[in-house]
Protein backbone atom coordinates (compact mmCIF):
# COMPACT_ATOMS: atom_id res chain seq x y z
CA UNK A 1 0.00 0.00 0.00
CA UNK A 2 1.60 3.20 -0.75
CA UNK A 3 2.10 6.34 1.48
CA UNK A 4 -0.34 8.78 1.14
CA UNK A 5 1.68 11.25 3.76
CA UNK A 6 4.65 11.16 5.22
CA UNK A 7 7.10 13.09 7.82
CA UNK A 8 10.61 12.59 8.84
CA UNK A 9 11.51 14.85 11.50
CA UNK A 10 10.92 17.72 11.23
CA UNK A 11 10.54 20.82 14.03
CA UNK A 12 7.96 24.08 14.17
CA UNK A 13 9.16 27.09 16.02
CA UNK A 14 7.42 29.61 17.43
CA UNK A 15 7.92 32.66 19.51
CA UNK A 16 10.88 30.82 20.00
CA UNK A 17 9.37 27.82 21.64
CA UNK A 18 9.28 24.39 20.09
CA UNK A 19 5.46 23.47 18.94
CA UNK A 20 6.32 20.54 17.18
CA UNK A 21 10.23 18.28 17.94
CA UNK A 22 11.06 15.55 15.62
CA UNK A 23 7.80 14.44 14.68
CA UNK A 24 8.12 11.42 12.40
CA UNK A 25 5.02 9.25 10.76
CA UNK A 26 3.72 7.33 7.46
CA UNK A 27 0.32 7.09 6.54
CA UNK A 28 -0.89 4.87 4.09
CA UNK A 29 -2.99 5.56 1.54
CA UNK A 30 -6.75 4.59 2.27
CA UNK A 31 -6.58 4.55 6.02
CA UNK A 32 -7.64 6.88 9.19
CA UNK A 33 -4.53 8.23 11.01
CA UNK A 34 -5.20 9.84 13.92
CA UNK A 35 -3.08 12.45 16.39
CA UNK A 36 -4.30 12.12 19.75
CA UNK A 37 -3.35 14.75 22.16
CA UNK A 38 -4.59 17.19 24.79
CA UNK A 39 -5.16 21.10 24.04
CA UNK A 40 -1.82 23.24 23.01
CA UNK A 41 -0.05 19.65 21.62
CA UNK A 42 0.60 20.88 18.56
CA UNK A 43 -2.33 18.96 16.54
CA UNK A 44 -3.13 22.15 14.91
CA UNK A 45 0.66 22.92 14.08
CA UNK A 46 0.97 19.94 12.89
CA UNK A 47 -2.36 20.17 10.49
CA UNK A 48 -1.18 23.34 9.26
CA UNK A 49 2.32 22.11 8.59
CA UNK A 50 0.91 19.23 6.51
CA UNK A 51 -1.23 21.46 4.13
CA UNK A 52 1.56 24.15 3.23
CA UNK A 53 0.02 26.85 5.96
CA UNK A 54 3.33 26.42 8.27
CA UNK A 55 6.69 26.69 7.19
CA UNK A 56 8.82 23.90 9.24
CA UNK A 57 11.85 24.93 10.05
CA UNK A 58 13.47 21.65 9.43
CA UNK A 59 13.13 18.20 8.53
CA UNK A 60 10.76 17.29 5.28
CA UNK A 61 6.73 15.93 4.62
CA UNK A 62 5.64 14.86 1.72
CA UNK A 63 1.68 14.69 1.01
CA UNK A 64 0.20 12.79 -2.02
CA UNK A 65 3.43 12.77 -3.38
CA UNK A 66 4.46 16.12 -3.16
CA UNK A 67 6.93 18.48 -1.10
CA UNK A 68 5.05 20.67 1.33
CA UNK A 69 7.81 22.78 1.15
CA UNK A 70 8.44 23.33 -2.68
CA UNK A 71 5.24 22.13 -3.94
CA UNK A 72 2.68 23.47 -1.97
CA UNK A 73 0.41 24.41 -4.62
CA UNK A 74 0.15 21.04 -5.70
CA UNK A 75 -0.59 19.44 -1.91
CA UNK A 76 -3.34 22.28 -1.49
CA UNK A 77 -4.73 20.91 -5.07
CA UNK A 78 -4.86 17.21 -3.54
CA UNK A 79 -6.23 18.05 -0.17
CA UNK A 80 -9.34 18.48 1.95
CA UNK A 81 -9.08 20.42 5.26
CA UNK A 82 -11.79 21.18 7.92
CA UNK A 83 -10.67 22.62 10.78
CA UNK A 84 -12.13 22.86 14.42
CA UNK A 85 -14.61 25.72 13.66
CA UNK A 86 -17.13 25.13 11.11
CA UNK A 87 -15.85 27.41 7.85
CA UNK A 88 -19.61 28.02 7.01
CA UNK A 89 -21.22 31.22 6.00
CA UNK A 90 -24.07 31.52 8.30
CA UNK A 91 -25.81 33.98 5.64
CA UNK A 92 -26.20 31.65 2.78
CA UNK A 93 -27.95 28.71 3.17
CA UNK A 94 -26.76 24.99 3.32
CA UNK A 95 -27.83 24.81 -0.60
CA UNK A 96 -25.60 28.54 -1.12
CA UNK A 97 -22.60 27.24 0.82
CA UNK A 98 -21.84 24.69 -1.15
CA UNK A 99 -22.87 26.05 -4.48
CA UNK A 100 -19.96 28.79 -3.50
CA UNK A 101 -17.62 26.05 -3.12
CA UNK A 102 -18.53 24.79 -7.12
CA UNK A 103 -18.35 27.95 -8.24
CA UNK A 104 -14.92 28.40 -6.83
CA UNK A 105 -13.87 24.86 -7.48
CA UNK A 106 -14.97 23.49 -10.21
CA UNK A 107 -16.04 27.20 -12.38
CA UNK A 108 -19.71 26.70 -11.62
CA UNK A 109 -22.86 24.83 -13.72
CA UNK A 110 -21.98 21.49 -11.60
CA UNK A 111 -25.77 21.73 -10.14
CA UNK A 112 -25.91 18.00 -9.94
CA UNK A 113 -22.75 18.06 -7.24
CA UNK A 114 -24.62 20.18 -4.86
CA UNK A 115 -27.74 18.10 -5.10
CA UNK A 116 -25.47 15.37 -4.30
CA UNK A 117 -23.73 15.97 -1.69
CA UNK A 118 -26.99 17.36 -0.17
CA UNK A 119 -28.34 13.98 -0.15
CA UNK A 120 -24.80 12.27 1.00
CA UNK A 121 -24.91 14.42 4.11
CA UNK A 122 -28.94 14.15 4.52
CA UNK A 123 -29.28 18.13 4.42
CA UNK A 124 -31.43 17.66 1.85
CA UNK A 125 -34.49 19.43 3.82
CA UNK A 126 -32.60 22.06 5.47
CA UNK A 127 -30.97 23.08 2.40
CA UNK A 128 -32.92 26.37 1.67
CA UNK A 129 -32.66 27.48 5.35
CA UNK A 130 -29.77 29.77 6.41
CA UNK A 131 -26.70 28.22 8.20
CA UNK A 132 -27.51 30.61 11.02
CA UNK A 133 -30.43 28.04 11.91
CA UNK A 134 -27.99 24.71 11.85
CA UNK A 135 -27.20 22.58 14.58
CA UNK A 136 -23.29 22.19 15.41
CA UNK A 137 -23.80 18.61 14.18
CA UNK A 138 -25.41 19.84 10.99
CA UNK A 139 -22.50 22.77 10.64
CA UNK A 140 -20.50 19.91 10.96
CA UNK A 141 -21.66 17.80 8.28
CA UNK A 142 -21.99 21.29 5.65
CA UNK A 143 -18.47 22.19 6.36
CA UNK A 144 -17.43 18.77 5.65
CA UNK A 145 -19.57 18.53 2.28
CA UNK A 146 -18.15 21.81 1.13
CA UNK A 147 -14.67 20.04 1.90
CA UNK A 148 -15.19 17.28 -0.58
CA UNK A 149 -16.96 19.49 -3.39
CA UNK A 150 -13.18 19.16 -5.11
CA UNK A 151 -13.11 15.42 -4.35
CA UNK A 152 -9.56 15.35 -2.79
CA UNK A 153 -8.18 11.84 -1.90
CA UNK A 154 -6.62 12.59 1.48
CA UNK A 155 -8.85 14.52 4.14
CA UNK A 156 -7.27 16.76 7.22
CA UNK A 157 -9.84 16.50 10.26
CA UNK A 158 -8.78 18.91 12.69
CA UNK A 159 -10.97 17.87 16.04
CA UNK A 160 -14.43 17.99 13.83
CA UNK A 161 -16.38 16.48 16.85
CA UNK A 162 -15.02 18.71 19.66
CA UNK A 163 -18.87 20.12 20.86
CA UNK A 164 -20.86 18.01 19.57
CA UNK A 165 -23.06 15.58 21.24
CA UNK A 166 -23.22 11.89 20.91
CA UNK A 167 -25.83 11.35 18.61
CA UNK A 168 -24.16 14.05 15.94
CA UNK A 169 -20.72 12.36 16.96
CA UNK A 170 -21.53 8.97 15.84
CA UNK A 171 -22.91 10.57 12.65
CA UNK A 172 -19.94 12.05 12.15
CA UNK A 173 -18.06 8.61 12.69
CA UNK A 174 -20.16 6.97 9.99
CA UNK A 175 -19.54 9.78 7.59
CA UNK A 176 -15.66 9.52 7.95
CA UNK A 177 -15.64 5.63 7.98
CA UNK A 178 -17.95 5.84 4.28
CA UNK A 179 -14.94 8.00 3.09
CA UNK A 180 -12.38 5.83 3.75
CA UNK A 181 -14.60 2.93 2.46
CA UNK A 182 -14.36 4.93 -1.09
CA UNK A 183 -10.65 4.70 -0.86
CA UNK A 184 -10.41 8.45 0.93
CA UNK A 185 -7.33 8.95 3.33
CA UNK A 186 -8.05 10.62 6.53
CA UNK A 187 -5.51 12.32 8.56
CA UNK A 188 -7.75 12.81 12.43
CA UNK A 189 -6.68 14.88 14.86
CA UNK A 190 -8.83 14.29 18.02
CA UNK A 191 -8.67 15.25 22.08
CA UNK A 192 -10.91 11.80 22.34
CA UNK A 193 -9.07 8.43 22.89
CA UNK A 194 -12.30 6.98 22.02
CA UNK A 195 -12.55 8.33 19.24
CA UNK A 196 -9.03 7.38 18.25
CA UNK A 197 -9.95 3.83 19.02
CA UNK A 198 -13.22 3.20 17.16
CA UNK A 199 -11.84 4.96 13.79
CA UNK A 200 -8.38 4.89 13.00
CA UNK A 201 -6.54 1.97 11.77
CA UNK A 202 -3.28 3.92 13.48
CA UNK A 203 -2.90 6.11 16.44
CA UNK A 204 0.11 8.39 17.31
CA UNK A 205 0.23 10.48 20.56
CA UNK A 206 1.56 13.93 20.77
CA UNK A 207 2.26 15.35 23.84
CA UNK A 208 4.46 18.60 24.12
CA UNK A 209 5.01 18.72 20.58
CA UNK A 210 6.73 15.41 20.81
CA UNK A 211 5.48 11.75 19.54
CA UNK A 212 5.42 9.42 22.89
CA UNK A 213 3.69 6.66 21.09
CA UNK A 214 2.59 5.02 17.66
CA UNK A 215 0.90 2.13 16.59
CA UNK A 216 -2.34 0.24 16.44
CA UNK A 217 -5.17 1.72 18.38
CA UNK A 218 -4.98 -1.59 20.76
CA UNK A 219 -1.62 -1.88 21.14
CA UNK A 220 0.31 2.00 20.50
CA UNK A 221 3.80 1.52 21.10
CA UNK A 222 6.44 4.28 23.06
Amino acid sequence: MSSAIEVSPTAEVVWDAVVLNGIDFDVRAGTIFSLLGPNGAGKTTTVNLLTALTKADGGTARVAGHDIATEAKAVRARIGVTGQFAAVDELLTGYENLQLMVDLKRGGADRRVVEDLLERFDLVESARKPASTYSGGMRRKLDLAMTLVGDPRIIFLDEPTTGLDPRSRRTMWSIIRDLVADGVTIFLTTQYLEEADQLADRVAVLDQGRLVAQGTPTSSSA
